[in-house]
């Protein structure tokens, strides 16, 4: 049993048959949970390092770095059982669309910098650093992972390889089934 049907197990009903219908998007939040962490930790790192007057450039530098991991987990896991797209096709969409994820992430940052100028010495290092999260964190992965969700199933992993299995193994048992009640 898998960490995920663990921890699914122990969700009280009505929320597990929820949670068990919508499998994908569980999984696909804790990739992008992950992702969040990787993504933070680069661009905090940079933003109060090297890159503390370049805050887009840091979060682009963050953002594409996760989105690489996010295509490994998203396609070894989340999505593993679609396809439907050969690989390299597949990984082109998949960073094509992701490109345009990072662009709607920082859309919301490069306002609050410098539109509504909250940077330093306009405010404290403190409003600057709650402006960037907020921004950055909330309100640009929460338009871009309803985005990228979205079009990762219908445009980058369209065809769900499950309802195939599932149906091979029908006509599979089926048969099994007509060859066993013709022997007898």
């Amino acid at each position: 049993m898998s960490a995920v049907d663990s921890a699914l197990n122990r969700v009280p009903q009505p929320l597990r048959g929820l949670l068990l219908r919508h499998r994908e998007l569980v999984k696909f939040a804790i990739v992008g949970g992950t992702t969040f962490i990787i993504d933070s930790t680069i661009f905090y790192t940079l933003k109060l390092t090297v890159l503390d007057e370049k805050p887009v450039t840091a979060k682009v530098i963050a953002g594409v770095i996760a989105v690489i991991c996010s295509y490994i987990l998203n396609r070894e896991w989340s999505f593993k059982n679609r396809g439907g797209r050969e690989r390299a096709h597949e990984a082109f969409l998949f960073f094509f669309v992701s490109g345009i994820g990072v662009v709607l992430s920082f859309i919301p940052l490069y306002i609050s910098s410098y539109v509504f100028n909250l940077r330093v010495p306009e405010v404290s290092l403190t409003v600057e650093n709650i402006a960037d999260f907020v921004s950055a964190y909330i309100i640009g992965n929460l338009l871009q992972m309803m985005f990228r969700f979205y079009c990762f199933r219908r445009f980058v992993f369209p065809e769900d390889m499950s309802l195939e299995l599932v149906e091979q193994n029908e006509a599979g048992r089926d048969e099994l089934e007509e060859e066993q009640s013709g022997r007898s």
